[in-house]
């Protein structure tokens, strides 16, 4: 193996590491920007808490997972989230985004644990998954 080969997987990880440091910092930044007023009628798409479990997903996840949760192979493996067995317990993701696994980096230095709810939550009950118990913040800071 060439050394070219051996860091097409570290800078892939890398690339994914800098835009989800991205996606969390402009969420942070949207947090933070004054509501809009209520009445307005753009209010409904401006005056949010954060992001939601969708836009956590597409913002953060589906750059390795895929838009359809349905995983990639290429310089890494992403393994499929859809209609994903390991899902049935939201523990379980949520530990692997918190603690990282194989490829994966910890992410929950980077997540509050209302946003690793909400991410494992949607990816739960989205893409042919249909877990219904769903996975509070307590939970995920009983994992930290």
């Amino acid at each position: 193996m060439t050394d070219s080969m051996n860091r097409k997987p570290t800078l892939a990880l890398i690339a994914g590491y800098l835009a989800l440091t991205g996606a969390l910092a402009a969420s942070a930044g949207a947090q933070t920007a004054a509501p809009a007023t209520r009445g307005d009628a753009d209010s409904a798409a401006t005056d949010f808490d954060g992001p939601t479990g969708e836009q956590l997903y597409m913002r953060v996840c589906a750059a390795c997972h895929m838009p359809d949760a349905k995983g990639a192979e290429g310089a890494g493996f992403y393994p499929a989230l859809a209609a994903n067995p390991r899902l049935g317990s939201g523990a379980y993701p949520a530990y692997v985004i918190l603690n990282g696994r194989n490829g994966m980096p910890p992410l929950g230095e980077m997540m509050s644990d209302e946003q690793v709810a909400d991410v494992v939550n949607y990816v739960r009950t989205h893409f042919g998954n249909d877990y219904q118990d769903a996975l509070a913040p307590a939970d995920v800071s009983a994992l930290r």
